[in-house]
């Protein structure tokens, strides 16, 4: 069975770019997304996958993903997924010695930035970088499942304030 083991967390500040790599461009929409799982496609670069995730929030979670044709997954964007589709940029900071991948969201969730770590079991520890803010990994909003049906835009200003 594949496990993900991920932490999530909104960020203080800016700082974590003077350590980015250039970023790649992703876009991804949910092909089917209900309470037990969810099957995303998602184009990365060049690249494309399909990815099945179980739907409990936390930091542990089954997943699954495989590689596809990026003309495949451009005809699912464009045809098949039935909320909006998420866009983002990911960006990989190392920060001694662990990799985060920080979103920057555009579209529908502009404004909205959020820092994922992977860990190899729960309970690791590791270094919290200047930038890192409060950790929302427990929060179903922060979710891109969850995002592709109520984006940030939609946010009311007192949702957004608890950021």
């Amino acid at each position: 069975m594949a496990i993900e083991i991920e932490r999530k967390f909104l960020l203080l500040n800016d700082s974590w770019r003077l350590n980015a790599d250039a970023g790649t461009v992703m876009r991804q929409g949910y092909l089917s997304n209900n309470g037990k799982s969810s099957i995303r496609v998602r184009i990365s670069g060049d690249r494309a996958n399909l990815n099945i995730k179980s739907s409990t929030t936390g930091i542990v979670r089954r997943e699954y993903e495989y590689a596809i044709a990026l003309s495949d997954a451009e005809e699912m964007l464009a045809d098949l997924c039935h909320e909006a589709i998420i866009e983002k940029v990911r960006y990989h900071v190392n920060f001694s010695g662990f990799i985060w991948e920080v979103d920057v969201f555009s579209g529908a969730s502009s404004g909205l930035v959020v820092a994922e770590i992977e860990l190899d079991e729960l309970g690791q520890t590791f270094p919290r970088p200047e930038w890192l803010g409060r950790e929302v990994s427990e929060e179903l909003r922060y979710y891109n499942s969850h995002l592709a049906g109520y984006p940030y835009c939609a946010w009311s200003e007192a949702e957004k304030e608890n950021l």
